[in-house]
């Protein structure tokens, strides 16, 4: 049998591969961080008929090529482009997470570490960030105590689950009371202010600021500050706070006579005769700080004015000094939302302020990445020829990269480069087929040598 035909045999199967690559790769157009794949060929084995010789000097005869007959072609490799990111799509879905950078995320299936691009993740019933195949997204945790990210052998990532669901409330300590007190208001006015204490209830107490004309005179006016009642959660008590100073302004300027003017409010209990009180002797242990045997709040007064202008009296939690507030308190925290910043970070917030970092997903990265090797749902497995994964992963921002929320990395299939393969490698399989064609019609003329 002629060669030829086992020559043209062997490209056929070499075109026909390279075809299965590109019809692959169209399949892939529009998948997920999908990287395209591309094939290159190379010659095989060839029968050398006659060797090279070399010039004779004594003959005078010179050198001769080696004469070879080559026995068709073969596939080379077939490479990954890894490193050729795809165009950036944008969803809006927080779960969504496009990598910038040569990284890749970790996940585990069945026990087993693959890698990533796609970032198309779920968050499933346990709370659990999972791909779409439902491989679990491995990273880090954050201490308890810290709040810091614990740099350890990468774990399942949970960010919806009970430990993260609140967060602790704490007890105000101090209040701030801006606003204006009508500096020809020879009268009274009430003022609320409100608090927590540590078990995050949250109190409103209403006090009256009156003009004392006892202690008032030509340059200055005083308000004493009477006592008020307090509810909790919007219920009565039997909690009442008085005040231990009083609020003296000059009457030229308008100003407080201390720049650091604070009051001293104490709670206490009563048994009022009249009135349906709830008990609330409790609660006398959670307000505040301890000042002997009684509960106070500091109420930071250096902000009220006394000008000619409306009363206007308004509070709020903590005090500011130097531009730190402190003392503020807040009520029990709960979830409303949780999402991913640029290094990876999973951060949620609550609604009473408080933010979390509850996790940090990982990535890594490898010396040859186009070593890896695909093993379908977008996932690749670490091989010799990639580098192996240290089981810790690094934070994408030391290698200059980000991740970002709402976003996914889609296919780098480029289809004119594909289409343009396509018919490059449809004639090249047509030649081949030609060649058997015409060393068929060769043989057939050899046998009807004899009719």
């Amino acid at each position: 049998m002629m060669r030829s035909l086992f020559s043209a045999v062997s490209g056929l199967k070499a075109h026909q591969t390279k075809m299965d690559v590109i019809g692959n790769n169209i399949a892939n157009v529009n998948t997920v961080a999908y990287k395209s794949q591309s094939v290159t060929f190379n010659d095989v084995y060839y029968q050398t008929t006659q060797t090279a010789s070399g010039p004779n000097s004594e003959s005078g005869k010179g050198g001769t090529n080696a004469k070879q007959i080559g026995l068709g072609s073969s596939v080379a490799s077939i490479s990954t482009a890894v490193s050729s990111q795809g165009a950036t799509e944008r969803t809006d879905n927080a779960w969504d997470l496009c990598i910038a950078g040569d990284c890749f995320f970790v996940v585990s299936n069945a026990g087993e570490t693959y890698f990533t691009r796609a970032g198309d993740f779920k968050v499933d019933v346990d709370g659990a960030l999972v791909t779409s195949g439902g491989a679990a997204v491995m990273g880090w945790v954050t201490d308890p105590d810290t709040n810091e990210i614990i740099r350890d052998k990468v774990q399942p990532i949970y960010v919806q689950s009970p430990e993260y669901t609140y967060t602790a409330p704490a007890a105000t300590t101090g209040v701030t009371i801006k606003g204006n007190i009508n500096a020809s208001s020879t009268g009274s006015s009430a003022f609320t202010y409100n608090f927590f204490d540590s078990l995050g209830n949250e109190y409103q107490a209403t006090m009256t600021v009156a003009f004392d004309s006892t202690n008032s005179d030509a340059t200055k006016s005083t308000y004493t500050i009477t006592q008020g009642t307090v509810t909790k959660n919007g219920e009565k008590t039997n909690l009442i706070v008085t005040a231990g100073s009083s609020l003296v302004f000059n009457k030229n300027t308008g100003a407080s006579y201390d720049a650091n003017a604070s009051v001293k409010l104490t709670f206490s209990t009563q048994n009022p005769t009249t009135g349906t009180y709830v008990d609330c002797s409790n609660d006398l242990a959670n307000i505040g700080t301890a000042d002997g045997t009684s509960r106070v709040l500091t109420m930071d007064a250096s902000g009220i004015t006394m000008y000619n202008s409306a009363t206007d009296l308004t509070n709020d939690v903590g005090i500011v000094k130097d531009g730190v507030k402190t003392g503020a308190g807040k009520a029990v925290g709960v979830m409303t939302s949780v999402g991913v910043n640029e290094s990876g970070q999973i951060v949620a917030s609550y609604n009473n302020g408080d933010t979390k970092i509850i996790g940090q997903i990982a990535v890594t990265s490898f010396p040859n990445p186009a070593g890896l090797e695909k093993v379908g749902e977008n996932l690749y497995a670490a091989t010799l020829n990639s580098g192996a994964f240290d089981g810790i992963g690094q934070d994408i921002t030391e290698s200059g990269g980000k991740m970002t929320s709402g976003y996914l990395e889609m296919s780098n299939v480029d289809l004119s480069d594909q289409f343009t393969t396509m018919i490059t490698t449809q004639r090249g399989f047509q030649a081949n087929s030609r060649i058997i064609t015409v060393s068929d019609t060769m043989l057939e003329e050899l046998i009807n040598l004899k009719r």
